[in-house]
Order: C-alpha cells, then sequence, then structure tokens
C-alpha cells in the first residue's frame, strides 16, 4: 500500500480535469459539475492509499465521479410551475436531459456505469473495460442492454406525457 497523499499532488491535475470532464457529460452545469469533481478528488484522497500504485486509477477517478453526478441528478428536485407561454428552446434541451437523466437512473448499475462512461465520459469500450474490470465483450452486451432499456423508458415517458396532455 503506497503512504498516504505520495504522488497525490503530481497526479491531481490529470485526475481531476477527468472527473471534471466526466460530470460535465452527464450534468451540463458547470457549478454542478465541478461540485461532483470535488466529491470524486475527495474520495480519490481517501482512498489514495489503495489506488496510488493501480493501473486503474484513472479510470477508478472517472467511475467516482460519475456516480458522485448521478447523485447530484437525484438530490435535484423537479419545479412543477404552470407554464403559460411555450417552452423556450433552452427548456426544451433541458427537458430532454431530464428525460435522459432519468432514464439513465432508471437503469441497472452496470448498464448505466457503461453507458454513462462509453457516452458521457466518451471513453471507449476497451477504456471501460478497464475502467469497470470486465471484458470488451460484457461492455459491449451492457450496452446494448443499456440503450435498449433507455430507449424503452424514454419511450414510456412520451406515451405517459401524451396521455397527461390529452387529459388535461
Amino acid at each position: 500500500m503506497a503512504e498516504r497523499g505520495k504522488g497525490f499532488e503530481e497526479e491531481f491535475p490529470t485526475m481531476r480535469r477527468e472527473a471534471y470532464r466526466t460530470a460535465f457529460g452527464v450534468l451540463f452545469d458547470a457549478q454542478l459539475a465541478e461540485d461532483a469533481t470535488v466529491e470524486a478528488m475527495t474520495q480519490t484522497w481517501l482512498h489514495w492509499g489503495t489506488i496510488a500504485e493501480a493501473t486503474y486509477r484513472t479510470a477508478w477517478v472517472r467511475r467516482v465521479a460519475l456516480h458522485a453526478s448521478l447523485r447530484i441528478v437525484r438530490r435535484r428536485t423537479r419545479r412543477d410551475e404552470p407554464c403559460l407561454s411555450p417552452p423556450t428552446e433552452f427548456e426544451q434541451i433541458a427537458a430532454a436531459r431530464l428525460t435522459l437523466t432519468r432514464a439513465l437512473l432508471s437503469l441497472p448499475r452496470r448498464q448505466r456505469e457503461v453507458v454513462g462512461l462509453r457516452y458521457l465520459a466518451d471513453l471507449s469500450d476497451t477504456d471501460v473495460a478497464d475502467a469497470l474490470g470486465i471484458s470488451v465483450n460484457s461492455v459491449k452486451t451492457h450496452l446494448r442492454r443499456g440503450l435498449a432499456g433507455l430507449r424503452n423508458r424514454i419511450e414510456a415517458e412520451e406515451v405517459n406525457e401524451l396521455g397527461a396532455a390529452a387529459l388535461a
């Protein structure tokens, strides 16, 4: 086990950049991504004795940043204010991101990790496999199932919204 803190300062800029990149890919908000990055780097510091010499160190930081970002999304509350005017383009994009994030949170953990690391952190299948300690074929399987689950969840949400609009 490495001495606590030894080498952390040297690796910090690289790990922080990767954590922020992953968090921003999930949250699309600089301040929230910074909050998730701080949480990820705090966890990295706390576990540095274990991961300092590990080859998967950067992947571990990305994974922690992904989980921190998803926790932030869960804590956010959606305001149900009456809308008197048509939604702006920004509001439509925000609603689409919220729908996608909710769908992502509904996936099983491994599928959520694979989809998040592959598309939100923009890692290759090989890098995702290394980060999670699974085979590339397993990544492809979880990715296929995860994307199918996202499609189903989003389609179901659209049907629910149409039904609610018809009743209003």
